[in-house]
């Protein structure tokens, strides 16, 4: 993958991110402000509706104005003008707040303009499967502009808003587990590349390092091919071949290992020739010979009976050619039985290799 694809990914991927952020946090903000409105509209019915029956309760009659102050957000001021026990102020609060499904702790407390406190106050737990109450844990406000009223305090309303989110809050929680896995893959990818890269340069500089010792070994290969003592004896001259011939291959690998590099550049251009078929067969089955000859075995060669001409890449037939014999020979169970055929069929050449290995499990 090249470095413009990559940094074009990373881009692509941080601006998705950096949007998706922002619309999660939008709607996050405009659900919690929903939620706290709608928990808001519950807390003023259920307080009206409390002050109503009081009224009722005394035959009083409410204030037409301000009969609800909101303090803090989570503490409310209830104007009733009459007086009443806390006993029946906790009795409808509870039936109010159940009511509008308002399951939530709350704290009241009743106004004494003596001590210009709010006393009798209670904590009551609703959230809990007991409803259970106890002292207050901190001081209610008072009002001067009211003489008759009760104070209603939420502590843990922000709980209620959060119980209400909580499908945006796993939407956002997997959001973020998204994120840190791109984060994540992306480490991956460059650390990939970058050791990619790494074996590239290595493999190439090996092979540049390999193209002096092959060329070396060559010229030696050629020097006692033409000496006379070793042209005189067979097995000498035999050796040489082997060491010219498989000297020739080792340096055809090195050049396929820089046209894969060629490859991976998209530089990579096959190099068609006319090649003489029968005299390209015979040198790899040369090569084969010997190997098979090592192990006590038998290699058949069939050429064509007339010669063919094939357009193709020398270098990568020749890489095809002496792999798949050499996997023949190799996984040959005992002494290797090789058979090298080619025929022409139509406008077509059928080359066939065929052994008696173990053959491909299937």
């Amino acid at each position: 993958m090249k470095n413009s694809t990559i940094l074009r990914v990373i881009l692509l991927g941080a601006f998705a991110i950096l949007s998706i952020i922002v619309v999660q946090t939008y709607w996050i903000t405009k659900s919690w402000k929903l939620n706290e409105k709608e928990f808001h509209q519950k807390v003023i019915l259920s307080l009206s509706n409390v002050a109503e029956e009081l009224a009722n309760l005394s035959n009083g009659d409410l204030p037409a104005e301000d009969l609800i102050k909101r303090v803090d957000p989570n503490y409310y001021i209830v104007n009733v003008n009459n007086s009443f026990s806390p006993e029946i102020l906790e009795f409808l609060l509870k039936k109010e707040f159940n009511e509008a499904a308002l399951n939530e702790d709350f704290e009241y407390g009743i106004y004494d303009c003596e001590t210009d406190k709010m006393i009798s106050g209670k904590y009551v737990a609703l959230s809990s499967q007991i409803e259970t109450t106890k002292p207050i844990t901190e001081e209610l406000k008072t009002d001067d502009n009211f003489v008759y009223y009760f104070g209603v305090r939420f502590p843990h309303n922000e709980r209620y808003i959060l119980d209400s989110m909580a499908l945006p809050i796993i939407f956002s929680a997997l959001l973020f587990l998204s994120i840190i896995f791109f984060i994540y893959s992306i480490s991956v990818i460059l650390r990939q590349k970058r050791l990619s890269e790494m074996q590239k340069d290595f493999i190439n500089n090996m092979t540049h390092e390999f193209k002096t010792p092959i060329s070396t070994i060559n010229i030696s290969s050629d020097v006692l091919l033409r000496t006379p003592s070793i042209q005189e004896d067979k097995r000498l001259q035999q050796y040489a071949s082997i060491i010219k011939e498989q000297n020739n291959r080792l340096n055809k690998q090195v050049e396929k290992v820089l046209q894969f590099a060629r490859i991976e550049k998209k530089d990579f251009k096959l190099k068609l020739e006319k090649i003489d078929l029968n005299e390209l067969l015979q040198n790899i089955a040369y090569s084969a010979q010997l190997r098979v000859d090592e192990s006590n075995g038998h290699f058949d060669l069939k050429l064509c009976k007339e010669h063919v001409f094939v357009e193709a890449d020398r270098l990568h037939l020749t890489n095809i050619l002496h792999n798949l014999l050499d996997n023949a020979i190799k996984y040959s169970k005992d002494t290797p039985e090789i058979g090298l055929a080619a025929k022409k069929v139509g406008n077509t050449i059928e080359i066939e290799i065929s052994d008696k290995g173990i053959g491909i499990p299937v």
